[in-house]
């Protein structure tokens, strides 16, 4: 079992900034953990996958600076495709999306660099992308267009393995307001594909937002021959009665990133302000990534009862074997409990892959 913590929270976007990044928080997380190795979920832009994937030497000045610094890396975080740190980012995200092949390309290279960062030991490394779109607009010809791309995907994946030698696979995120929302939703639509180079990634803050029930989530998976190639270990905001926690809420409002709202009985929006505005019937959970290891403030509370329940399930009845810790929002909570600085932010980090830790060991032991 590798357990990483996801790189997206940071902002660089070339190899020079990359490197710089490990300096500044993976060594000194590394070294708060007093860890020999720390795992590393990367996040790379696509200008600085496309330069990677160009040259060999880069690959390998990456990979030294990694292992100069004990750092590993089995995994690559492929959803953002750049500018993920911008002021504004909202729906952009879901751009390019599985209809363009610049989201083929994009993907297929960074399974070839990951082949050269990825240690001797590993059995496989993962890519985990977008659920294939946002959902609107989705017609035939955008389906027809984006199950081409994940044969050519597919295809792309074993031509890398027979290259190297090295397995990598891809999962597709189940997330809030996509065409994959849901694990119901990606049963149905990945069975077709390759399913042993391609699954999904479970981010456990999605499927709480989505109201699903981890056993019967994974046993769904299960039936439908879909595999969990990596999981985020993540928690939502969740508050009981909406309307006792208003002035709380408005608070997590905040222009960079979306937080699709859902209600237990199934009422959705896809931002905060639009729930709030709309004053939806409670209780509610809200796509916005809680640090693991602290409660919100009251009267909210976060999901991490389900993440409990996700891993245990997890733990007993899957063989996924990377576990990234995706907190991409620690420069958007309200001003109180935002890092101050970069030590700040590395012990926020540090604290989380603690929690992590101990909750994948007590999992196996429940």
């Amino acid at each position: 079992m590798h357990l990483s913590y996801c790189t997206n929270v940071h902002a660089a976007e070339d190899l020079d900034g990359i490197i710089e990044q490990l300096d500044t928080y993976a060594l000194p997380i590394r070294r708060r953990l007093d860890t020999d190795v720390l795992g590393l979920g990367l996040w790379l832009a696509a200008p600085a996958a496309a330069g990677l994937a160009e040259s060999e030497e880069d690959r390998r000045r990456l990979r030294r600076e990694l292992d100069a610094r004990g750092l590993e890396v089995v995994t690559l975080n492929g959803f953002p495709y750049e500018a993920f740190q911008a002021p504004v980012v909202k729906l952009g995200v879901y751009y390019p999306d599985w209809t363009s092949r610049e989201r083929l390309d994009y993907t297929l290279r960074l399974a070839r660099i990951l082949t050269d960062l990825m240690p001797d030991g590993a059995t496989y490394g993962s890519v985990s992308s977008l659920p294939i779109a946002w959902r609107t607009p989705w017609d035939g010809s955008r389906a027809t267009a984006a199950y081409g791309h994940l044969d050519e995907l597919a295809r792309g994946l074993a031509r890398i393995e027979a290259e190297t030698g090295r397995t990598v696979k891809v999962g597709f995120e189940p997330e809030p307001g996509c065409l994959i929302e849901n694990t119901t939703q990606a049963a149905a639509l990945l069975s077709g594909v390759d399913t042993n180079r391609l699954g999904v990634c479970l981010d456990l803050a999605h499927l709480a937002c989505a109201w699903e029930e981890p056993v019967a989530a994974l046993d769904r998976l299960k039936q439908a021959g879909v595999p969990v190639v990596k999981v985020q270990v993540s928690a939502a905001l969740e508050a009981d009665d909406p309307v006792a926690a208003a002035d709380v809420l408005h608070a997590y409002v905040e222009p960079r990133f979306l937080h699709q709202t859902r209600s237990a009985g199934g009422e959705a929006t896809d931002d905060l302000d639009a729930a709030l505005a709309q004053k939806l019937p409670g209780p509610w959970r809200i796509h916005y990534h809680v640090p693991l290891h602290a409660e919100p403030a009251a009267p909210l509370a976060s999901t991490v009862p389900v993440l409990r329940e996700a891993l245990r399930a997890l733990r007993a009845n899957s063989d996924c074997e990377h576990y990234d810790v995706e907190t991409y929002t620690w420069g958007v909570l309200p001003e109180e409990q935002r890092p101050k600085d970069a030590a700040g932010l590395a012990d926020g980090i540090a604290a989380e892959l603690a929690f992590a830790r101990d909750e994948l060991s007590a999992a196996v032991t429940r």
